[in-house]
């Protein structure tokens, strides 16, 4: 009887960032940028890894996964945004917000386990380099592949479901720039303590699951390079997978900046600068940080360079 009195909500207004015009038409030209950039940058690693023979291994594999879903994950919120950069009223429809939601959560946890996997294979690189073609193989790595994005969008599916179950009574401004859990909830009008309880279980168990495999492998890993006398050979070692650590210090800090905090000392100002970082920067500065601090990267994108430039001439 009680939800016929409930207001059918068929859309939602974003608050967005600023109603200030001449900053929203500045933020559009500065984040059409860093979009452009992200797509162009993790692209071309995606066809570097797949033209140069010499990256074809597990790491690389793993790799051009990530800059797929650094595109994806980027493009989930980042093109609505935009947008709404250019509008007074930032409205999204009730599928829209659902959709978007589904689709962020989907490739955020999916990069979570791929950055555990990632981890892993470093692991397994540097603590027993003999083995590791046999243990990485391409079964294998196809598998952990296939394990990540299950676990992502079955995560995703659990919450975009428990999340569109629920009543909105008239209220329908989502003070954020995209459809995120915890704004959505602020709105309805029914017991959202099951939706609560599904985040903070699933959001747990994803988070401790893939940080125990990182700590793991990177405890052993650093055993492995304090044993090594040569400190030259011991700093070449470390080298191959400091470009992942410092994805994992900047995935991973975001992610607890914005959900391990209180919720007493949350302020939505502080989160929309946050997710600025975590949705829009990061996956630009991915393919930039392994360019830039891999030598085997390098050497392949030289090497593809001078072919292209001979083949033309």
């Amino acid at each position: 009887m009680q939800r016929r009195n409930y207001t059918l909500v068929t859309e939602f207004m974003l608050t967005g960032l600023t109603d200030i015009p001449e900053l929203q038409i500045l933020l559009f030209v500065m984040f059409i940028a860093v979009y452009i950039i992200t797509l162009v940058g993790n692209s071309g690693v995606i066809v570097l890894i797949r033209l140069c023979p010499q990256l074809h291994t597990p790491m690389y594999f793993f790799l051009s996964h990530l800059s797929f879903l650094d595109i994806c994950y980027s493009s989930s919120v980042t093109p609505k945004l935009l947008t709404d950069l250019l509008k007074e009223k930032k409205l999204i429809s009730f599928a829209g917000c659902f959709t978007q939601l589904y689709f962020y959560v989907a490739f955020a946890t999916t990069e979570c386990y791929l950055l555990a996997v990632m981890a892993y294979d470093r692991y397994v690189a540097i603590c027993s380099p003999l083995l590791y073609l046999v243990i990485m193989s391409q079964r294998k790595c196809v598998y952990l592949i296939a394990v990540s994005y299950a676990a992502g969008f079955t995560n995703a599916l659990v919450h975009t479901v428990a999340a569109s179950r629920l009543s909105f009574c008239g209220l329908k401004t989502i003070n954020h720039f995209y459809c995120e859990g915890p704004p959505l909830f602020a709105l309805s009008c029914s017991d959202v303590s099951l939706n609560e309880l599904l985040m903070f279980v699933c959001v747990g168990f994803n988070v401790i699951s893939t940080m125990v495999t990182i700590l793991i492998s990177y405890t052993c890993i650093l055993a492995t390079i304090f044993k090594i006398s040569s400190p030259r050979s011991r700093q070449k070692t470390f080298s191959t997978c400091s470009s992942h650590l410092i994805i994992i210090v900047m995935f991973f800090g975001g992610f607890f900046i914005m959900y391990g905090r209180p919720s007493s000392r949350q302020t939505h100002n502080l989160d929309k600068v946050v997710s600025l970082v975590y949705i829009v920067v990061t996956p630009m500065l991915n393919p930039i940080i392994y360019s830039l601090r891999n030598i085997e990267v390098r050497n392949a994108f030289r090497k593809f360079l001078g072919r292209s430039v001979f083949q033309h001439m």
